[in-house]
C-alpha cells in the first residue's frame, strides 16, 4: 500500500464514541455499514458480536496483529505526552484526564487485534483506502469516516477530499464525516470546497451539531446524502 508500519499512528476509537460522534440511532447500527479509515477501533468487533453488517476500510490491515500492537505500544505514551502538553485545547468532562483517555482507547485496540487476529476477519476489515473505494455503487446504506478526512487537512489536499468524499457516496447512500477540525482545533480549509464540489454533484450536504466534544469546537459532523 505504499508507506510503513513506522508511518502509522494508531488510535483506535470505541462503539460509544462513534455513536456520539455520529449520532448514531438504534435503526443505523442495522444498518449496512462501512467505515472508512478505522484503523484499530473497535466499532467493527464491537458490532460484529452483536450481527451488525459493519466493514472498517483502512491500510493498516495489511499488517500483523503483532505488528499493529508493537506500534501502538511505541505510540501511545507520545500521545498520552502530547495531550497533556496540549490539555488546554480539549474538554475533559467526559474523559478525566490524558491518562484515563489513553486507557480508554487502549482498551478499544486490544479489543480491535483479538477481533482481527481471527482468521474469519478478512471479510470485515479490508485493506483499502480513499480515495478509491473497492466496492461497487450503492453497496453500503451508510459509510462513515472518523478523523481522516478534514482532520488531515495540512498531509491531505483539496482534491483527495473532494475525490474521497464523492467516492463515498458512490458505495454509500448516506455518508457522514467527523469531526470538520484540522488536527490544530481550526476548520479544515477544505470543508467549504468539498461542500461545493459534492454540491455540483447532486449531493446534499449538512453541517449537524453531535453531542460530543473532546477537541474544542468539535462537535460538528458532515452529512451527505447522493
Amino acid at each position: 500500500m505504499g508507506f510503513t508500519i513506522d508511518q502509522v499512528v494508531p488510535w483506535g476509537r470505541n462503539l460509544a464514541e462513534y455513536q456520539r460522534m455520529f449520532t448514531l440511532t438504534p435503526e443505523d447500527l442495522d444498518r449496512k455499514t462501512l467505515g472508512c479509515g478505522d484503523g484499530p477501533a473497535s466499532v467493527n468487533a464491537e458490532l460484529s458480536s452483536l450481527s451488525k453488517n459493519y466493514t472498517s476500510l483502512d491500510p493498516i490491515y495489511q499488517f500483523s496483529a503483532q505488528q499493529i500492537q508493537e506500534r501502538i505500544e511505541a505510540t501511545a505514551t507520545i500521545i498520552e505526552d502530547q495531550l497533556t502538553e496540549n490539555k488546554a485545547d480539549y474538554n475533559w468532562d467526559y474523559y478525566q484526564s490524558p491518562q484515563q483517555l489513553v486507557q480508554v482507547r487502549l482498551k478499544a485496540m486490544n479489543r480491535f487485534l483479538l477481533d482481527f487476529e481471527l482468521p474469519k476477519h478478512s471479510k470485515r476489515y479490508v485493506t483499502s483506502a480513499l480515495p478509491d473505494l473497492p466496492f461497487d455503487n450503492h453497496s453500503f446504506d451508510l459509510v462513515l469516516c472518523s478523523h481522516l478526512l478534514f482532520t488531515y487537512s495540512e498531509q491531505l489536499d483539496e482534491e483527495f477530499h473532494q475525490q474521497s468524499a464523492l467516492d463515498m457516496c458512490r458505495v454509500g447512500t448516506e455518508v457522514r464525516i467527523f469531526p470538520l477540525l484540522e488536527s490544530n482545533g481550526k476548520t479544515s480549509r477544505h470543508v467549504d470546497s468539498v461542500v461545493d464540489y459534492l454540491q455540483k454533484h447532486d449531493v446534499k450536504a449538512e453541517v449537524l451539531s453531535v453531542d460530543y466534544e473532546f477537541q474544542k469546537g468539535g462537535n460538528q459532523m458532515l452529512k451527505l446524502t447522493p
